[in-house]
């Protein structure tokens, strides 16, 4: 992408849900003193200071490629490590003995053949730990495509489509289980209930919104924000205690 796409202040408006997935995730990896982990794709870094916490004798490095995450992670009070880098193309420069990704790798094109770059980079007996969204089919995403396809943004927005860029825990298993590695996958949908006024629109604004964003200048983003949350406001209806907003997550848990 031409440019930092990432806003720290808006991802974080929902911090307390986004951390969930997280804890859940690294609650199910058995390391003990590993040396050196990893958080790939750490965003503003609170997160990847738990893992210097739980591992306070390990080298902790956090990896983003936005700018402005590793801008706000560097001003965290913390022994982490962090740097901007493509998870992509990112390269340890010794074996890693935890890599921890949350939900990040939905946005790497082909990331089958990182994740089997970054199960070669484990040390033995290491642990790779990730989390996608597995929401690709659910409401906010259906209202996105629809409206970028529609007569009004079709011209600017026409062809926009991510797909479903992450796979099933199944594929996950039979990608990862091999030379005997151990592997434990499973999904959960949380129903997560949002206050104010449609902050579905608020969430996606964070997250599925910013690719597109990236292609509007901000008289068309407000507006397309605005023909959103119309949509959003009739698919995800507010109830008297809240906006219940379902949310399915793909978790794997790998030890080399």
């Amino acid at each position: 992408m031409s440019r930092d796409i990432w806003d720290p202040v808006t991802y974080a408006v929902y911090a307390d849900e986004r951390s969930r997935p997280f804890i859940e995730l690294i609650s199910r990896v058995g390391a003990v003193e590993p040396d050196y982990v990893v958080d790939m794709g750490c965003g503003s870094g609170e997160l990847t200071v738990e893992l210097a916490n739980r591992w306070p004798n390990a080298t902790i490095e956090g990896f983003d490629s936005s700018p402005a995450m590793i801008g706000k992670a560097r001003k965290l009070e913390s022994k982490v490590r962090f740097q901007v880098a493509d998870a992509a193309t990112w390269r340890p420069d010794r074996p890693v003995d935890v890599i921890i990704s949350n939900a990040l790798l939905q946005w790497v094109p082909d990331h089958h053949s990182v994740l089997e770059h970054w199960m070669e980079e484990l040390a033995p007996g290491g642990w790779l730990a990730f989390q996608v969204p597995g929401n690709f089919d659910a409401p906010s995403h259906v209202a996105i495509r629809e409206l970028c396809n529609s007569r009004a943004w079709s011209d600017k927005l026409g062809g926009y489509t991510r797909g479903t860029p992450v796979s099933e825990p199944l594929e996950y298993v039979d990608l990862l289980n091999q030379g005997g590695s151990q592997v434990d996958a499973w999904e959960t949908t949380y129903v997560h209930i949002l206050q104010g006024e449609n902050p579905v629109l608020e969430w996606v604004s964070g997250t599925a919104l910013r690719p597109i964003f990236d292609r509007l200048d901000q008289d068309d983003q407000r507006r397309f924000k605005n023909d959103l949350g119309k949509l959003l406001a009739e698919a995800y209806p507010a109830r008297s205690y809240g906006t219940p907003f379902p949310f399915r997550r793909i978790f794997v848990v790998v030890q080399k």
